[in-house]
Parts: C-alpha cells; sequence; structure tokens
C-alpha cells in the first residue's frame, strides 16, 4: 500500500530475486485530505486506513506491506480483523537504528513524515531497552518536487544536501528516513542506511519466499 506511486518501482525491485507476485494498492487521498481538512482528525484516517487494509485483504493476498511511515503511524490496529501479516516498511529499519549506539543524524524529506516516525522509533527503541543518539534533519522544499514529479531534481537537491551536511559533520552514522530518499542517497556515494535495505529479508523469511 503506497501513498504515492514512486514507491512501486523500489518494491518492486527489492523482491524481483524472489518468486512472489506483487500488487499495488496507491491511495494519496487520504493524506491529501488530511492537510486540505482541519476538521477531519486523525482517528477517522486510523479507521479509513482499517478500512482499506480490510478491502486488500478482501482481493485474496497472502500479506500486505505498507509502505507509507503516516499511514504505519496512524493505523489502529484494534481495528484488524484478519490474522494475515501487516508488514510495516519502517520496523526492520527501527531494528537497525536502535543496534546503533553512536551519533547519528537521520534525513527526511517530507516534514509531515517527521513527527509520527520519530514517535515510533523512540516507543520501540524504549520497548526494546534500546538508548538512542539520534539528531533529525529536514531538507526543506524538496518533498513537493517529488509529489510533482521531478524526481531527478528531488533527488539531487537531496544528494546535495546530504553531501554538505557531511562536510562539517563529525563522525556519526547517516540515514535517510523514507523510501523516496533511496535513490537520492545512493546518488552520494555515501554510506547511508534507508529503510529499504533491512526490510527483504525478514519477509523473506516469515512468507519463506523462495529464489526465481
Amino acid at each position: 500500500m503506497h501513498v504515492h506511486h514512486s514507491n512501486i518501482n523500489y518494491i518492486d525491485n527489492a523482491f524481483s530475486p524472489y518468486e512472489v507476485e506483487i500488487i499495488h494498492f496507491v491511495d494519496p487521498g487520504l493524506m491529501n485530505r488530511l492537510k486540505a481538512d482541519p476538521s477531519f482528525q486523525r482517528e477517522q484516517a486510523g479507521k479509513k486506513i482499517a478500512e482499506q487494509i480490510k478491502w486488500m485483504e478482501e482481493s485474496q493476498v497472502d500479506a500486505i506491506l505498507l509502505t507509507c511511515t503516516n499511514y504505519i503511524a496512524m493505523l489502529q490496529e484494534e481495528l484488524l480483523t484478519s490474522d494475515l501479516p501487516v508488514f510495516k516498511i519502517d520496523e526492520p529499519f527501527f531494528e537497525t537504528i536502535s543496534e546503533i549506539s553512536e551519533p547519528q543524524t537521520i534525513f527526511f524529506s517530507n516534514p509531515g513524515t517527521v513527527e509520527g516516525t520519530m514517535d515510533r522509533l523512540h516507543q520501540y527503541a524504549t520497548k526494546k531497552e534500546k538508548k538512542l543518539n539520534i539528531n533529525v534533519k529536514v531538507i526543506e522544499d524538496t518533498f513537493e518536487l517529488m509529489m510533482k514529479g521531478q524526481t531527478e531534481q528531488y533527488n539531487e537537491k537531496i544528494a546535495e544536501f546530504i553531501k554538505s551536511y557531511t562536510k562539517d559533520a563529525n563522525e556519526e552514522t547517516l540515514l535517510v528516513g523514507q523510501l523516496s530518499m533511496y535513490d537520492a542517497a545512493k546518488q552520494t556515494g555515501l554510506e547511508i542506511l534507508n529503510p529499504l535495505d533491512s526490510l527483504v529479508s525478514p519477509i523473506v523469511r516469515e512468507l519463506d519466499l523462495k529464489k526465481r
């Protein structure tokens, strides 16, 4: 389940070595409604997400992957009525982050994603009894480029910001907090952790996916 179609290729490529059929559901409407309608509350959004997951379950799938961190943050899991596995793209990423003791900086391009993602990350770390030393950097005026389909400019601006940041930064681990930032992170030539690289292995194990 994606909020933006640009995430489709990332998931297709990541799972291309395995015998699996991927059906993509894309719905930007919910996030647009939250931005445009002040009377539409997060609780209502959470119920809508549960309804969307139920719709996906009824499409005869074996598992569901949510690629939007805002969706994940707003999901009211108590409303889910099926035992179908629901994978959240950020949870394997959180596990990776929680195992790092040195200082970290995580970059976001979408300011609206920061609060939900970081709240979930700190909850995860607390549950695992881990301490985080993590700094958040929002790369301003970039996410709109991706939403307009200006992907090349989006990637270039993010890559430039990160490379500029590292010139003055101390030794620390770098991360990008959104799937849409994957290509930009690779363009820097730097070692940057991202949600996609930690995603595949746990899904392959749980669903027992075989190589093609």
